[in-house]
């Protein structure tokens, strides 16, 4: 909720709008219950739209088809919008775990189209709504995968670190603009990430959270909610979240 208790307005009634990419589940689905428990008109975009019509219809939003690697789906999705307060770039994820000797370049390709290209093309579609809303706020979801290496992990940690220097950019190319960027970096969050990376596979995805007390969806939610209530003079620039399970991406109370 905005501090003074009142639901996010514009001009008059208007609500304000904000856009959550990813939105069909884990992280994504977590903040739009959250931006709309606070007074947005969430627009959820996601390729799973059975389950994101069924959120929609739960918090008076809007369910829409995006698929943030196809451009033409990007374009469609936005010509619908009317206008946009707050962009919440979620949508993303991680394929393998492969050393490079071993790249799949497959799901590199994947993992790059999905986190840079897709937050770029979102981005850069919304930004003229975005500063016409006199208050904008960009929130790119990263991961601490952005600030750190580790074995393995190439693929996923080299896109995340593009897509964090692409959101840290427009923190220089936007000032003196109406438009606020925070970059929200979280450890281990258990959601279907791991189910993804693994392929499907449910055994190895449930093995990677045994023995931690890892994030949840609603506990970054909770933080970029946080994010959109600030006034329109502060900036929170990084958060960085882990489980007090977690010191850094390769030890947790499991590893040491």
């Amino acid at each position: 909720m905005s501090p003074e208790g009142k639901s996010p307005s514009h001009t008059g009634s208007e609500r304000k709008v904000a856009v959550v990419t990813g939105a069909s589940s884990g992280i994504g689905a977590a903040t739009a219950r959250a931006l709309a428990g606070d007074g947005y008109e969430v627009v959820l975009g996601a390729r799973r739209t059975d389950r994101t019509d069924e959120l929609a219809a739960e918090i008076g939003g809007r369910s829409m088809y995006l698929d943030v690697t196809d451009a033409a789906s990007v374009e469609r999705f936005v010509a619908t919008l009317h206008r946009a307060d707050v962009l919440v770039n979620n949508a993303g994820g991680a394929k393998g775990l492969a050393p490079v000797s071993d790249a799949d370049l497959e799901d590199w390709r994947w993992m790059w189209e999905t986190n840079v290209i897709g937050t770029l093309r979102v981005t850069k579609a919304l930004l003229p709504l975005l500063e016409a809303s006199g208050d904008g706020l960009i929130v790119t979801v990263t991961s601490v995968a952005a600030l750190e290496a580790y074995d393995n992990g190439a693929g996923y940690t080299t896109a995340k670190h593009a897509q964090s220097v692409l959101h840290r950019t427009l923190r220089f190319e936007l000032l003196g603009k109406p438009i606020r960027l925070t970059e929200v970096l979280p450890g281990m969050v258990e959601t279907e990430f791991s189910l993804v990376r693994f392929g499907g596979d449910a055994e190895k995805a449930d093995a990677v959270y045994q023995g931690l007390d890892p994030l949840q969806a609603s506990d970054i939610a909770e933080v970029i909610a946080f994010a959109a209530s600030r006034p329109p003079h502060v900036n929170l620039d990084q958060i960085v979240l882990k489980p007090r399970d977690q010191a850094d991406a390769r030890r947790n109370v499991k590893t040491g």
